[in-house]
């Protein structure tokens, strides 16, 4: 693994990051309590979603501009990959929202093993991954909540 020796999460960086959950947590909270906004609770977590999964696709597109002892070959892939989730969020806002829900939480899962392959390129600070991970995790959790709890009040 490509780990930088930076062992500790910056304020900002932490601040940002785990402050992008509160909307996963604040509208997966809202969705079970609320019949008549329910619909709408629903589409701003879908859309909320594929905003953040468009993101995470982004830094990949980031790190193929910047990083120097990348080959060819590895930036390439990084450039293709780096669009993959801003479609797979694309498709989830069109689908009903459970099955938007759950294509999302894939996108999720699989730009997180996406980002560990990233660490065989290159090296990223000790900080990143642990914090991916949990990220990945909060909002996944989140769009699984919710949409178990559409799809058992539809």
């Amino acid at each position: 693994m490509n780990v930088l020796p930076s062992s500790s999460l910056p304020r900002l960086v932490s601040l940002l990051g785990y402050g992008g959950l509160l909307p996963f947590i604040g509208l997966a909270l809202l969705i079970p309590f609320s019949f008549d906004y329910r619909p709408l609770f629903a589409m701003a977590l879908v859309n909320y979603g594929a905003v953040i999964l468009s993101f995470v696709g982004a830094l990949h597109w980031g790190f193929a501009m910047t990083v120097q002892d990348m080959s060819a070959e590895q930036g390439r892939n990084r450039f293709i990959w780096s669009v993959i989730p801003a479609l797979i969020a694309w498709i989830a806002t069109l689908l009903p929202m459970p099955l938007g829900c759950l294509l999302l939480v894939i996108g999720f899962v699989v730009h997180y093993r996406q980002d560990r392959q990233l660490l065989r390129v290159m090296s990223l600070p000790a900080w990143y991954l642990p914090m991916r991970l949990r990220l990945t995790l909060v909002a996944s959790g989140c769009l699984l909540l919710a949409a178990i709890v559409e799809a058992l009040h539809s």
